[in-house]
C-alpha cells in the first residue's frame, strides 16, 4: 500500500513534516530523501533526529557516508548521505548493505538514495524535498511503500 501526502512548509513549519515522518515509523524502517543540493534534505532528516531525542552534534556524513545516533530510550538512527557513493556496488562492498536490515528499535534516513533505490522495495518513505515558488517556501511530497 503506499499513502501519498505533499507540505509546503517553511522553516518555521518544518515540524509538521517532521511529526508526519515520525508517525510512519511504525511501518517504515527506512526513509529516503531526494532533492536537489540545498533543498532542505539535511535540515529535515536534522529536525527528525531532535524530534527523536538526539542531543549530540548532528552534521551530515558527507565524507564518511553513514553517522550512527542513539537516543535515551536506546534507538538507533543510522544517517547516511550517499552523494558520493557511485553505485550500487560500492554501497555493498563498503558492507552497507546490512544497516538497511533494521531491527524494531532503529531507522536509516539516507540522503542522496538514487544509488540504492534497488534495495528500497518495501517499508521505505519516499521523500522529495524541492524548492517553491516562494522562495522561503519548500515542497516535499512524501510516499511510502509497505
Amino acid at each position: 500500500m503506499s499513502f501519498d501526502r505533499s507540505f509546503i512548509f517553511s522553516l518555521d513549519e518544518i515540524d509538521t513534516v517532521v511529526q508526519y515522518l515520525k508517525d510512519q515509523f511504525s511501518v517504515c524502517k527506512v526513509f529516503a530523501f531526494y532533492g536537489p543540493p540545498g533543498a532542505g534534505k539535511s535540515t529535515i532528516v536534522r529536525s527528525l533526529l531532535r524530534s527523536c531525542g538526539i542531543t549530540d552534534v548532528i552534521t551530515s556524513p558527507t565524507f564518511t557516508y553513514l553517522n550512527l545516533y542513539k537516543n535515551g530510550q536506546g534507538q538507533a538512527f543510522y544517517h547516511f548521505d550517499l552523494y558520493r557513493v557511485k553505485n550500487l556496488k560500492d554501497f555493498l562492498a563498503a558492507g552497507f548493505g546490512e544497516y538497511l536490515q533494521v531491527d524494531e528499535k532503529g531507522w536509516v534516513l539516507v540522503e542522496w538514495p538514487e544509488v540504492i533505490e534497488p534495495l528500497l522495495q518495501e517499508k521505505v518513505c519516499h521523500v522529495k524535498i524541492d524548492y517553491h515558488e516562494d522562495v522561503d517556501k519548500r515542497l516535499a511530497n512524501i510516499y511510502v511503500v509497505e
